[in-house]
């Protein structure tokens, strides 16, 4: 029998988000889970349940001051954790520790052996640096994550592979000078969309120079394109022998999406996840997590993210 696809639901990880107008607004976690509950994958999946995460997980990534900075304003909810796109609305501390938290319980379940894959759909927060909020991401669970597989699990190579059509700007930078941080991201050219940066010159610095992997798709790039960049990726892992995949599988490079230029389907997001599953049987385990991230339009987000589960689910 094998293992099933565990899947994070649960209110605590549902209130992370701005409500309207905001894109990142908290109806994305039952979207989604609507959207599942009709692909029948009963069979395949297990429901989780979200946990906090601890100031001290979160000092793994983050800086002291910037969680006692998102502390004091949660409680004050007024203004803005960065230059205008991230509100620091009440609460917003716990649940985005809430994030953080989820995102390590699957860690654990997997390093504990009660599946090889997880699926947390409100997490991938990936634009929070180590020291300050930015772009809708106000801690970074995929950045904490990484850490914590090293320093709890005694894991040493985690591969990072994002999709999302923003570049992963937090994780890239936050681990721009580390070897063991494998980092592979295919998004929208920076010229044209936020963050603006995640050249394929930016390879790493110092002794991690050349080992990280930013492709830049043009405004428009569709199934075809992606293809072609996603063979770059997977002879990049494969040489790389990672320990353990954390998939950031943003939905808003769908076609449709109301903030990006993209134009994929929702099957590049199935072929992508089940061709990790194959690196990952390879390499680590079978162990990956994947994290939702972006994605603005509710019927792409839901889509994409439930054939990122079918995927793992079909792997098992």
């Amino acid at each position: 029998m094998t293992d099933p696809v565990l899947v994070y639901k649960g209110d605590d990880l549902a209130r992370y988000g701005f409500g309207d107008p905001h894109p990142f607004g908290t109806d994305r976690h039952d979207v989604f889970h609507q959207e599942l509950a009709s692909a029948n994958l009963d069979s395949g999946i297990a429901f989780a349940r979200p946990r906090r995460a601890s100031v001290d997980e979160l000092l793994l990534f983050h800086t002291a001051d910037y969680i006692d900075k998102v502390s004091r304003m949660s409680q004050e909810g007024k203004g803005y954790l960065d230059d205008g796109d991230t509100p620091a609305l009440p609460g917003i501390f716990d649940a985005a520790s809430d994030v953080v938290g989820t995102t390590l319980a699957a860690i654990d379940a997997i390093m504990g052996g009660e599946a090889k894959r997880a699926f947390v759909p409100i997490a991938g927060l990936h634009h929070a640096a180590r020291d300050r909020a930015a772009g809708f991401c106000v801690f970074n669970d995929c950045g904490v994550a990484a850490e914590y597989l090293r320093k709890k699990h005694g894991l040493r190579r985690i591969a990072y592979v994002d999709i999302d059509a923003h570049h992963g700007d937090g994780m890239f930078y936050g681990f721009e000078d580390d070897p063991d941080l494998i980092f592979a991201d295919i998004h929208e050219d920076g010229r044209y969309l936020y963050p603006g940066t995640g050249g394929s010159e930016e390879t790493g610095t110092g002794r991690a120079r050349g080992t990280k992997l930013n492709i830049p798709m043009a405004p428009g790039a569709d199934d075809a394109d992606f293809r072609i960049a996603w063979r770059r990726v997977e002879a990049y892992l494969d040489k790389a022998r990672p320990e353990f995949i954390l998939f950031q599988c943003g939905a808003d490079s769908l076609e449709g999406d109301p903030i990006t230029h993209l134009c994929y389907t929702e099957q590049t997001h199935a072929d992508a996840a089940a061709t990790l599953c194959r690196i990952a049987d390879r390499h680590c385990n079978g162990y990956i997590v994947g994290t939702g991230g972006g994605g603005y339009n509710r019927r792409n987000l839901a889509r994409a993210w439930t054939r990122v589960v079918q995927a793992f689910a079909a792997a098992d």
